[in-house]
């Protein structure tokens, strides 16, 4: 795993003072707010002051006083420093998931996870395989998500 997380992307200026319009790639935009240093290009970006506004992230970094500095960091994708996140316990990042294998119950191999949608309220899990299989990421259908060895499984209806 790696020590940084893509968080975010900077796609904007918001008004005259050097502040930038972060859109979040995160459950809960509320969540970039807790940090005190984001990581640009892999240079620290001290947070003077962020807030939520429309679902994006309005931030001003220490040493970002102008449009113009604001403006060099338009399309710079954000990263947190994975040590500085805390999450609740059971909880994983969807950057850890990506390309695990999936199987099913029985242990048959059924592909590795491409991606994750979140089209609605629930996510679903895109595998790869022998065909493409979407599953909705709930309890019923996700039987464990183990990380540490590396593997998904998962319980399939018919018609999946």
């Amino acid at each position: 795993m790696n020590g940084f997380l893509d968080c975010g992307q900077i796609v904007n200026t918001h008004g005259i003072h050097g502040e930038v319009r972060i859109v979040p790639w995160a459950d809960s935009p509320g969540f970039l707010c807790g940090f005190s240093t984001l990581y640009v290009d892999g240079s620290a970006l001290e947070i003077v002051s962020s807030r939520v506004h429309k679902g994006s992230i309005i931030a001003r970094f220490k040493g970002v006083d102008t449009v113009e500095a604001a403006m060099a960091l338009k399309g710079k994708t954000v990263q947190i420093r994975r040590a500085d996140a805390k999450l609740p316990e059971g909880s994983f990042f969807l950057a850890d998931i990506i390309g695990l294998p999936v199987m099913d119950e029985a242990g048959h191999m059924l592909g590795k996870l491409r991606e994750v949608l979140a089209p609605s309220i629930q996510q679903v899990y895109v595998v790869d395989g022998e065909r493409e299989i979407l599953i909705p990421a709930v309890p019923e259908f996700i039987l464990e998500t183990n990380i540490s060895e590396g593997y998904i499984k998962v319980r399939l209806i018919e018609g999946m």
